[in-house]
């Protein structure tokens, strides 16, 4: 068996970005510790890594025209991204942005590739403006063609490279589009509505006449629509040989989670979540909103995501990732549906048919919900009640736990333990409505989904009902601090990463770009303060039974380090034995694989001393 730092080695490539001519592929790989970029000419060639900082690059894009990428990097975790350019040629790399002070999303670069577009809080911490600058030019020379109110984000040129789609979100599942005239500054607005509606993966179709996207406007789950920008009119996106648009595309029980156009040739990529693996459609626009499909892409069942197509749109490349082998680059034939693999990120040595694959379960919760999860097992388990269990509670909390590959959790299996990894409600991938159950004063509710959990895992034959522990990064660290107070005799020991101790301090010092829409999910400061105090688990730590590890970054720009200082001092002056480990140079998360070993060689020593598997690594 191998050891943690083993595990923690184990690559992943990712984010794909196709260069111009369709020779060369851009990707990101963490080979030295943290992501950097590297490009590969061909499918199980040799990659060249392009890219050498000590932090972590974010994305690369290449330039539509000149063998150049636009790449993004934060420091230490702190998120506030800057862009720089990076010649391929020469591997000279040019700061763009110069504000150090201010996050930068990257918005798309013009078609002709002389131009670049970008959302920033330059001006004000809290709202975000857009931007436009020259590719050779840096900060100071930045157009601001709009300012913004709230959170912005842009989508992409126009094919005409006249016009930016812009997203505004009020909140994780409320978004507006709109149309920016680069030119003349005025914006126009696509989709005016009333209460909470999600528009996602917004995209130009062909000839800039059309936008394509993803909404829930007209149902619990998102389906795949067309705005007519001459019109104005939002409709369902159909099949070619459909004859109106009661046959909707993905008109079902699951979400359209992605939409991409290659705006030349036509050709859609569009992915549902279906229970949380991926389903892909291939098609090309035969008219406006009618699309006519090619062969389903030949992908194992995974998770997969992140299209970038080619020059002519002939292939697209994708993240594919699942539980049993890490993420890599795959490239897909648009037509035959044939798919090449073309990146081997390492598996560190360890045998990749040693990785568990896991089984997706139903459970019950209290009140008769349904609660997916999945649950996987070790090859030592016995089904005699021996084996012991971590609950791996996913952040969000609009996010859900997929089937893509984790390394500590194949670590923790193969140490004899089992991971069970529950969607509880709020959890995306099953309807708007779904996702609404746990809003405000439902806050807890989700908290019982975990006492549910673990009564189904008592009735398991494999687990050990002694010897379970819960763990969570960032609202799965609430949720993992929520479970230790509200149930605090069903747990053997927690672990609580990035995690929020009290929503009211939580609100006050995150940052300000962030906070309108964290209150859309948990509630104001102004209208459900104590409602707020009485749910953060720091003003219950005296219910605590089990050991804590808690574990954060000092950096940390979404939930700031003093709520893990605060959860700790609570702890103590209860008596409940606890740990506390701060990295200095992180942000929400450990990103660094010195830190990253550091962090987990403590939590499973950890879990080890409080649940005890009796398995040791070599």
């Amino acid at each position: 068996m191998f050891d943690i730092e083993r595990y923690l080695n184990v690559r992943s490539a990712h984010g794909a970005s196709v260069g111009p001519d369709g020779d060369r592929l851009a990707f990101l790989m963490d080979t030295t510790g943290v992501p950097q970029v590297w490009t590969l000419s061909a499918p199980g060639a040799w990659p060249e890594q392009r890219t050498f900082f000590d932090d972590r690059v974010t994305f690369a894009s290449w330039s539509p025209e000149r063998p150049e990428l636009i790449v993004g990097r934060d420091r230490g975790g702190d998120e506030r991204e800057a862009l720089y350019r990076l010649d391929v040629a020469t591997g000279e790399i040019v700061d763009l942005t110069r504000h150090p002070d201010a996050k930068h999303w990257f918005g798309g670069w013009s078609p002709d590739g002389d131009r670049f577009a970008f959302a920033s809080n330059r001006r004000d911490d809290a709202v975000f403006d857009v931007y436009v600058q020259d590719r050779d030019a840096t900060g100071a020379d930045a157009e601001r063609v709009h300012e913004g109110a709230g959170w912005l984000s842009v989508a992409g040129w126009s094919p005409d490279g006249d016009r930016l789609l812009l997203v505004e979100s009020h909140s994780s599942f409320d978004q507006d589009v709109y149309v920016l005239d680069v030119g003349t500054g005025t914006r126009r607005h696509l989709t005016p509505h009333e209460g909470t509606i999600r528009h996602l993966s917004a995209t130009w179709g062909p000839d800039g006449e059309n936008v394509y996207l993803a909404t829930d406007r007209d149902g619990d789950t998102l389906s795949l629509a067309r705005i007519d920008l001459a019109t104005g009119d939002l409709s369902s996106v159909v099949a070619a040989d459909a004859g109106d648009a009661t046959t909707a595309l993905a008109d079902d029980e699951w979400n359209v989670d992605g939409v991409a156009v290659d705006e030349d040739s036509r050709r859609v990529v569009y992915s549902r979540n279906v229970d949380g693996y991926t389903e892909l459609g291939v098609g090309e626009l035969v008219a406006p909103g009618r699309l006519d499909h090619f062969p389903t892409p030949d992908l194992p069942e995974s998770v997969a995501g992140g299209v970038s197509f080619g020059p002519n749109g002939d292939r697209f490349a994708l993240t594919v990732t699942r539980s049993d082998d890490t993420a890599n680059v795959y490239v897909v034939d648009v037509t035959s549906g044939t798919v090449e693999r073309w990146t081997r990120a390492s598996t560190a040595g360890i045998p990749r048919d040693s990785f568990v694959a896991p089984e997706l379960v139903h459970y019950p919760s209290v009140d008769g919900l349904e609660v997916p999860a999945f649950f996987s097992l070790p090859e030592t388990d016995t089904g005699h009640g021996e084996t012991p269990v971590v609950v791996d509670v996913h952040g969000g909390p609009e996010s859900q736990r997929r089937p893509s590959f984790g390394r500590v959790k194949q670590y923790l299996l193969s140490r004899g333990y089992a991971v069970f990894e529950p969607n509880v409600r709020g959890s995306t991938g099953y309807g708007k409505a779904y996702t609404h159950l746990d809003d405000v004063e439902k806050r807890m509710d989700a908290v019982a989904d975990l006492k549910a959990g673990v009564e189904w895992l008592h009735d398991h034959p494999a687990v050990d009902p002694d010897r379970i522990a819960v763990m969570g990064a960032s609202y799965g660290g609430f949720m993992t601090l929520a479970a230790l107070t509200e149930y605090p005799d069903v747990w053997a020991a927690g672990v609580d990463i990035v995690g929020i101790a009290n929503f009211v301090t939580f609100l006050e010092n995150t940052g300000d770009w962030r906070r309108e829409l964290r209150e859309a999910e948990y509630g104001s400061l102004d209208e459900d303060r104590d409602l707020l105090e009485s749910i953060s688990p720091v003003h219950n730590v005296d219910d605590i039974a089990a050991p804590l590890f808690v574990l954060h970054g000092e950096n940390d720009p979404r939930v700031p380090v003093s709520e893990a200082h605060r959860i700790v001092e609570g702890a103590r002056e209860a008596g409940v034995p606890v740990r506390e480990l701060i990295f200095e140079d992180e942000g929400h998360g450990f990103t660094k694989l010195e830190n990253r070993i550091e962090a987990y060689t403590a939590i499973v020593d950890f879990l080890d001393e409080h649940l005890g598997t009796g398995t040791e690594a070599t």
